[in-house]
C-alpha cells in the first residue's frame, strides 16, 4: 500500500473512532408523561357566554384554547386604549418622550374627551399642563379619554396621526383584522377589531412592557382632588387578576380583556358585546376559572440545557450542544401531557465552525398533529474548527456519511 493511502486510511480510522459515540441513535422525542398522570380525563366543553365573541389564549404561546367569532370584526369601545398605552410605551421606550414631559391639554382634548362628554374622564383642565406619566394612569386607570387623545396629540401632533401609528404598530404586533380611527375608543365607521386581535394585542403588552402593564393592576387613582376606581372589577374579586381594561359604548356592548397568572400558567381572556357591566365581569371569571382548572402548562425544556448533542464535522469537538435561548413551556388540556410530540428542524450535518448562541434550527411541539409550540434552536457552547488533520480526515468521511435525523436527546421536564 503506498504511503498516501496509508496517510488517507489512518485519517478515516481516526476519525471514526472520534465520532463513534455520536452516532448513538436519539431517542424518541415523545414527552415522558408525568408520574401519576391521569390518563384519557375528560374535559368538557368550555361555558356557554352571552357575547357577541371571546377568546381564551395562552399567553405562553398565544394559543387560543376555546372560542367564540374570534376574528368577527367588533367595536373595541375603550379597549382601544390597550393600543393607545402600547404606542406610548413604546415611544417612551424609544426616548422620543418621557414620563416628565408637559402635555398640554388642547380644546380638542378637553371638548373630546372631558367632562362635559358622556365618556369617561379624567376630568383635566382646558389648557392645562399634566405631566405624561399622570395622564397614561389616568387614561389605563380612570379610563380617560381626555387623557387619551392629549396623550395622541403630544407624541404625533394630532389625534388622526396617532391613530396611523396605532395602525403601524397593530400590524408590527401582528393583528389581522384591525383598524383604528382613534385614540379612546370613540365610534366609529372605520374602528374595528376582534377578540382574537385584541388578546394577542394583550399579550403584545405584557411581553413587551411589563414594569408599564404593572398600572393595569391599580385599583384607583386620584387626580386634581377626584379619586376614580378601576372600571375592571375583576382587580377586586380575583387576586390572581393584574389586568387589563373595560370598554362599552351602545354600539360595543359592554367589554372586557382581562389576565390572571396562577402559577406558571397565565391567561388571557377576551370577552366583547355583553349586555352588562356584572355580565362582563361574571363571564370573563367564568372562562378564567374553566382554563385554570381544565388546562395546565408545563415547562418542557429549560434553557441552559442542552435537548440534542448530534455530531459534530470539522470541530475540536465530536459533538455539538444544542439547546433553547430561553424556557419552552406549552399549556395543554389536563391528561394530555403524555400525548405531547416533539420534533426538531436541524440540518442533517453540522459542520464547524459554530458560535455560542447561533440559530440553527427550531424545535416543534404538536399535538394530534397540530403545532402548538416552536422556539429557536441554538448552539449553547462555540464549536470553533478543529486542526489540518481533523478538517482532513472528517471531509474524507463526509463522502461516506448520510444526514442524520437529528432529534430531542433528552425528555421534557415534568412538573
Amino acid at each position: 500500500m503506498s504511503p498516501i493511502r496509508n496517510l488517507l486510511a489512518a485519517l478515516v480510522l481516526t476519525a471514526c473512532a472520534g465520532h463513534a459515540a455520536a452516532q448513538t441513535p436519539a431517542p424518541s422525542p415523545a414527552p415522558a408523561k408525568p408520574v401519576a398522570a391521569p390518563i384519557n380525563v375528560p374535559v368538557p366543553p368550555p361555558p356557554t357566554l352571552d357575547a357577541k365573541s371571546w377568546v381564551l389564549m395562552d399567553y405562553e404561546t398565544g394559543q387560543i384554547l376555546a372560542s367564540l367569532n374570534p376574528d368577527e370584526r367588533v367595536e373595541p369601545a375603550s379597549i382601544t386604549k390597550i393600543m393607545t398605552s402600547y404606542v406610548v410605551s413604546a415611544e417612551l421606550a424609544g426616548g422620543k418622550v418621557k414620563p416628565d414631559d408637559d402635555v398640554f391639554i388642547s380644546e380638542n382634548a378637553w371638548r373630546g374627551g372631558g367632562a362635559g362628554t358622556d365618556g369617561s374622564t379624567s376630568f383635566l383642565a382646558l389648557n392645562s399642563k399634566v405631566k405624561l406619566h399622570d395622564l397614561l394612569m389616568g387614561m389605563i386607570v380612570q379610563s380617560g379619554n381626555d387623557a387619551a387623545i392629549a396623550l395622541a396629540e403630544h407624541i404625533a401632533g394630532s389625534e388622526a396621526t396617532f391613530a396611523e401609528l396605532m395602525n403601524q404598530y397593530a400590524q408590527r404586533v401582528g393583528l389581522k383584522d384591525t383598524h383604528f380611527a382613534n385614540a379612546s375608543g370613540l365610534s366609529a365607521p372605520d374602528h374595528y377589531t376582534t377578540a382574537h386581535d385584541i388578546a394577542t394585542l394583550s399579550r403584545a403588552l405584557i411581553r413587551d412592557y411589563p414594569e408599564d402593564y404593572k398600572i393595569y393592576a391599580i385599583k384607583e387613582f386620584e387626580w386634581n382632588g377626584i379619586k376614580q376606581h378601576n372600571r375592571n372589577s375583576l382587580l377586586w374579586r380575583d387576586g390572581s387578576v393584574d389586568g387589563i381594561k373595560t370598554g362599552h359604548h351602545s354600539a360595543a356592548g359592554f367589554c372586557l380583556a382581562a389576565s390572571a397568572k396562577r402559577g406558571d400558567e397565565r391567561l388571557i381572556t377576551v370577552v366583547m358585546g355583553t349586555k352588562g357591566e356584572k355580565a362582563r365581569a361574571d363571564m370573563t371569571q367564568e372562562l378564567m376559572n374553566y382554563g385554570f382548572r381544565f388546562y395546565e402548562t408545563h415547562k418542557l425544556y429549560q434553557a441552559g440545557q442542552p435537548i440534542a448533542e448530534p455530531t459534530l464535522w470539522k470541530g475540536e469537538g465530536s459533538t455539538i450542544k444544542l439547546g433553547v435561548a430561553q424556557d419552552l413551556l406549552v399549556t395543554v388540556q389536563r391528561g394530555r401531557y403524555g400525548d405531547l410530540k416533539a420534533s426538531m428542524d436541524v440540518p442533517g450535518r453540522f459542520v464547524a465552525p459554530f458560535t455560542k448562541g447561533q440559530a440553527v434550527g427550531t424545535i416543534k411541539i404538536s399535538l394530534d398533529g397540530k403545532p402548538i409550540a416552536e422556539r429557536p434552536v441554538i448552539v449553547m457552547d462555540e464549536a470553533p474548527e478543529g486542526g489540518f488533520f481533523r478538517r482532513l480526515g472528517d471531509g474524507i468521511m463526509l463522502w461516506f456519511k448520510s444526514d442524520e435525523a437529528i432529534q430531542p436527546s433528552t425528555q421534557p421536564n415534568t412538573k
